[in-house]
């Protein structure tokens, strides 16, 4: 059975830009929709994806715990006297 190569490994930093970009789109967009102004829905758009992107910066990434080489622990050695 051939082996699946792995997803590019991409920057954390990346990451959270681009769920800061589409999410301050969807505020963007959603405030036009309900009838706020244009400039009034950029700054809030503009706000929120600052907010988005630190906070997915700062708490989003998830590093896998360290795992330790389990050491065998050496057996006594019998006495011999």
């Amino acid at each position: 059975m051939p082996h699946m190569p792995r997803p590019p490994s991409v920057d954390h930093g990346v990451i959270s830009f681009l769920w800061a970009i589409g999410l301050g789109a969807y505020i963007y967009y959603g405030s036009l929709a309900v009838g706020v102004s244009g400039g009034t829905a950029f700054i809030f758009a503009a706000l929120g994806a600052f907010a988005i992107f630190v906070f997915v910066r700062v708490s989003g990434e998830q590093t896998p715990p360290r795992r330790y080489a389990t050491r065998r622990r050496s057996q006594p050695t019998p006495r011999q006297d």
